[in-house]
């Protein structure tokens, strides 16, 4: 009898590295702040930190599916926390020598470091939990240390930088020396881990399964549509919610004494909602399937974001928040931001879901779907600029029809969790 093999050591190790993927792209966010007080740049030279970090992945995922496929988990694993490595040694080296490009070239490097460990770690979960109900579980339960990470990065800036105007590149240091450590120590136990790898994971030796093959699955294809989406209504929901209260022309939060704390402590509550709504989908994953949490979630998304778009923003609602000298407390706030707070929940358990429902039946061609995912992850840099172009174009009164993207997008999600996510080849009539 074939002994059944364990695979704890493997689960936890992917499980951290999903938590290293959100902890160096949460810091570029913070990151874009500081670059723009020490350089004096414009706002989108400060946000080119976030579009390399982005861009990474549209450049990186079909050549990191390849080498998935051609090397195995552990070979791109190791590749993957060796670049990481480098990317974050880079950043730091931009602080030393006070250099805003050297600290765009690091951001790039951590951005291909980030894809290849979500390349590896979405389908290796998935993999070792079986796939179905279980491996969409254990995604999850990823996705929940990814946002535990992705939060505390962005609190821990705030402690370490008490003055944004004042700060540079190098009071970050104490994060950047931490995630190179973390990566040195992953390098290790990676390279000492029994993983498992697919026993044939290409059609012959050392040469990629063709991109045509993996495009014959109806289901895959609609699925990495949504996964493009998935990530650009994800990141535009907080982006444009956080600037819409900020905004001074309109004055949302006349009551309060400091807007930006507000603004940001509300937009803070969206991703808190996205670790509960991924522990949630964590501890029911095993029971409820992919397909019906994905069509819940999504459902509910389009709702929240239908009745943010219609109700009036001088309909406002009290909701806990930071308020600068004064602490937490209660503040005015209008009822559409608080619902759109809301959608964290629903966005949470999305990304597992739609991974799953995609790659099942793909068999050899998994590895090659992981990568071209991995590509289209750029939707997250693609469609809140959508988003904020409709703001230019209407001003202050766009940002809740900018929201109209958002409800195409969820749409379109809930139509592959009731209909595209069928597993039915494109050649096969039956």
């Amino acid at each position: 009898m074939e002994k059944k093999q364990n695979y704890t050591v493997p689960i936890i190790v992917m499980i951290l590295l999903f938590g290293m993927i959100s902890f160096v792209t949460n810091l570029a966010s913070p990151m874009g702040d500081i670059l723009k007080n020490q350089f004096t740049i414009p706002n989108w030279q400060g946000t080119l930190g976030v579009f390399a970090n982005f861009i990474a992945y549209a450049l990186m995922g079909i050549p990191a599916g390849n080498l998935l496929q051609r090397r195995g988990y552990k070979i791109t694993a190791l590749i993957a926390v060796a670049v990481g490595f480098l990317g974050v040694g880079v950043q730091l080296l931009s602080g030393i020598v006070g250099s805003f490009g050297v600290y765009l070239v690091g951001a790039l490097v951590a951005g291909f470091s980030m894809c290849l460990l979500n390349t590896v770690v979405n389908p290796m979960l998935n993999r070792l939990g079986g796939g179905g109900n279980k491996g969409n579980q254990l995604i999850q339960f990823g996705g929940t240390f990814n946002s535990l990470c992705g939060t505390a990065v962005i609190v821990i800036t705030g402690l370490l930088i008490p003055s944004i105007v004042e700060a540079k590149i190098s009071d970050t240091f104490p994060l950047m020396y931490t995630a190179m450590a973390i990566f040195a120590l992953a390098f290790v136990v990676i390279l000492l881990t029994k993983i498992p790898e697919k026993q044939e994971s290409t059609d012959k030796a050392g040469e990629a399964l063709p991109l045509k093959g993996l495009l014959n699955y109806r289901h895959f294809v609609l699925g990495a549509i949504a996964i493009f989406i998935y990530v650009g209504v994800e990141v535009g929901t907080p982006n444009i919610l956080n600037k819409w209260l900020q905004n001074p022309d309109l004055d949302i939060l006349s009551e309060s004494l400091n807007d930006d704390d507000i603004a940001a402590s509300v937009t803070g509550f969206y991703w808190l909602l996205m670790l509960v709504g991924r522990l949630i989908g964590g501890l029911v994953g095993a029971k409820v399937s992919p397909r019906k949490m994905l069509s819940v979630a999504a459902a509910a998304a389009v709702t929240l974001v239908l009745l943010a778009i219609f109700i009036p923003a001088t309909v406002q609602v009290h909701f806990l928040g930071f308020n600068g000298a004064q602490g937490f407390g209660f503040n005015m706030i209008p009822l559409s931001a608080a619902l759109l707070v809301c959608v964290g929940l629903c966005t949470s358990v999305m990304w597992g879901g739609i991974f799953n429902l995609a790659v099942e039946g793909l068999g050899k061609y998994t590895e090659r779907a992981s990568g071209l995912f991995m590509a289209l992850v750029c939707g997250g840099g693609i469609l809140p600029l959508a988003m904020n172009a409709v703001v230019d174009i209407f001003g202050p009164a766009g940002y809740q029809p900018s929201y109209w993207i958002v409800v195409a997008g969820f749409a379109y999600i809930l139509f592959y969790a009731l209909v595209g996510s069928k597993n039915t080849k494109l050649d096969n009539p039956a």
